[in-house]
Order: structure tokens, then C-alpha cells, then sequence
């Protein structure tokens, strides 16, 4: 069981905090992670008072650990948790902050040479007092591998589920998303401005159409049938994706489309050519060109390790 540690202390933004612990305690498989709060004692975040579970020192022993931001970044973070976050690291936990909680990262010199970005206004902040990171202020995450960062709020959760795709599948960070009512997906490169980054599912002119494509990937979508079945002009569609999603039309289709065919790597024994007409990309050549270039890697080295890993339900 893989051990997912919050450091939390004074001063902790809850809504953070909060929303990884419901992430990371959502018990959709077997095994699933052993969640624990770590801290110098007990700690406010916001109006809430928390005894943690264990002590900072913890954190070197977690698998995964998890730094919320906290809300006045004009002061330094405290060197106990730096200290902490820095050993952990070093003991070979992967490191992941939301929020402000990269200022904490940067302290521990874990950002030193990275892209790295948190809620876009403090991303001038950041880049001011750390000069040796390579803030991006338009991304809602930044994943280097063992050390990850994310933009504020929404953005929190997007890599929280990112996590878990990586551990666990696509289909279990899904059964995740589901479960807290959110999308099951935003790329980590999207544009953090976005009017409504999670929509609720009935209250914007998309509603209806996002279910529809989903149902057709298998077609040649183009953004003409879209904009027919949304009822508006290939204009209008496209400024309200932009408010909606923070992407085009295309582009959004396309990731639907790339996340469909992960799924289908993950849990079925079929081609790249079944995949690939399964995901309206036409080809194996295709599908093969936009994943690599979207995922990193090609559809078969993907399908290998996943494949490689224990599956969730087994031991």
C-alpha cells in the first residue's frame, strides 16, 4: 500500500488540503493509499483547528507527499516543514505541492532548474524571490517526475487526479473524478484563466454537447458538426470552449481522444489499428503521431507499463 503524507501547518489553506485528502481517501481499489496528516503539532488552517497523525519527521517515509499552499506568502515558509519536504525528497518520496504550497518547494531547493508554477497570482511573486525556478504562470500543472506543482484551487485537484492516473490507470482516476463530480481530465498544459474551470454539468452552453462527442469518438468530428449540434455559429463555439475549457474545439476533441485510447490500452487486448478507429483517429500512423507527441510515448511502450504494473485489485 503506497502512503500518501499531508504536511500541513499553520496557516494552511483548507480548501487544498481538503480536496486531496477526499482525492487520496477515495478508496476506489484495492490496494488503495494509507492517507496520513503530518505536522510540527496541532496546526490552524483557516478557521479548523488539526491534530495531525504524525509528526513532520513522517514524511521521509511516505511514498507520496503532499504540500497545500498557505495563505500569507510575504513571509518565508517555516524551516521545519522545508527541512522536512527537502528530506522526504531525498529519501526518494515524489513531492507535490498545490498552490502556494510550491514556495515551500522552492525553499527546499527542489525547484532549482524547473518549470514550476502555482496560482497564477503569485506565479510574479515566486519567480522574484526564487530566481533559479522556471516559473510558467499559464499551465494549471507542472509534472518533472518526482517533484510536481500545480496552479491554485481547481488546478489542485487536476493534479491530484493526476496522480492517481499515473499510479493507478486511467479508469480508477475516472471512477475518482466520477465520484467527486469533477471532470476525469484537464491537461496539465492548459491555460489556467478559464472562466468556469469545472463546470457544474448543466449550467453552460457546452453542457450537452461535451456527453454527445464523448459517445462519438469514433467519427470524423469536425468543428462544424460540432457548432451544429451545439446550435451556434463555428465562432460562438469556439469563444465559449475558450471560457469553458480554456482550449479550442479541436484541441479539446483531441485530448478526448488521446484519453479514450489510454483507457483502451489499459484494459483491452487490442491493435493500435482497432485502437485507432475505436478513437476516430483513422490510422495506427496517426493515432501513433498525436499520442507520442501528446503523452510522450508511443502507444505500445504506454500499453507495456501499464501492463508491467500490478493491477488494482491485485496483490
Amino acid at each position: 500500500m503506497s502512503t500518501v503524507a499531508l504536511a500541513v501547518t499553520d496557516g494552511m489553506l483548507h480548501f487544498e488540503l481538503s480536496m486531496a485528502y477526499e482525492v487520496f481517501e477515495a478508496g476506489v481499489a484495492d490496494p488503495w493509499y494509507d492517507v496520513v496528516v503530518c505536522g510540527p503539532g496541532a496546526v490552524r488552517a483557516g478557521r479548523f483547528r488539526l491534530e495531525p497523525d504524525h509528526g513532520l519527521d513522517h514524511l521521509s517515509r511516505a511514498h507520496t507527499v503532499i504540500v497545500p499552499g498557505w495563505a500569507d506568502i510575504d513571509v518565508d515558509p517555516p524551516t521545519d516543514l522545508v527541512d522536512a519536504v527537502r528530506a522526504a525528497h531525498e529519501a526518494g518520496a515524489r513531492v507535490a505541492s498545490l498552490c502556494t504550497g510550491a514556495f515551500v518547494l522552492a525553499a527546499a531547493g527542489l525547484l532549482d532548474g524547473k518549470r514550476a508554477t502555482t496560482h497564477w497570482a503569485h506565479t510574479r511573486a515566486l519567480a522574484d524571490r526564487y530566481p533559479q525556478v522556471k516559473v510558467d504562470p499559464d499551465v494549471l500543472y507542472v509534472d518533472n517526475g518526482s517533484v510536481l506543482t500545480s496552479a491554485g484551487k481547481a488546478a489542485a485537484m487536476d493534479l491530484c487526479l493526476h496522480l492517481v492516473r499515473l499510479d493507478h490507470g486511467s479508469s480508477i482516476a475516472n471512477a475518482v473524478a466520477r465520484r467527486l463530480v469533477v471532470p476525469p481530465h484537464r491537461d496539465g498544459g492548459q491555460a489556467q484563466f478559464v472562466t468556469t474551470p469545472v463546470p457544474a454539468p448543466d449550467n453552460h452552453p457546452l453542457a450537452e454537447l461535451f456527453p454527445w462527442v464523448i459517445e462519438r469518438l469514433d467519427h470524423p468530428l469536425t468543428v462544424e458538426d460540432m457548432a451544429r449540434r451545439a446550435r451556434m455559429s463555428s465562432r460562438n463555439l469556439g469563444r465559449h470552449f475558450r471560457s469553458v475549457t480554456g482550449t479550442t474545439p479541436l484541441q479539446w476533441l483531441l485530448t478526448q481522444r488521446i484519453r479514450h485510447a489510454q483507457e483502451l490500452l489499459e484494459t483491452t487486448d487490442d491493435g493500435v489499428d482497432t485502437i485507432a478507429a475505436a478513437t476516430g483517429m483513422g490510422t495506427a500512423t496517426t493515432l501513433r503521431r498525436h499520442f507520442n507527441r501528446t503523452v510522450g510515448v508511443p502507444p505500445d511502450t504506454y500499453r507495456r507499463t501499464f501492463r508491467s504494473r500490478t493491477r488494482p485489485g491485485q496483490n
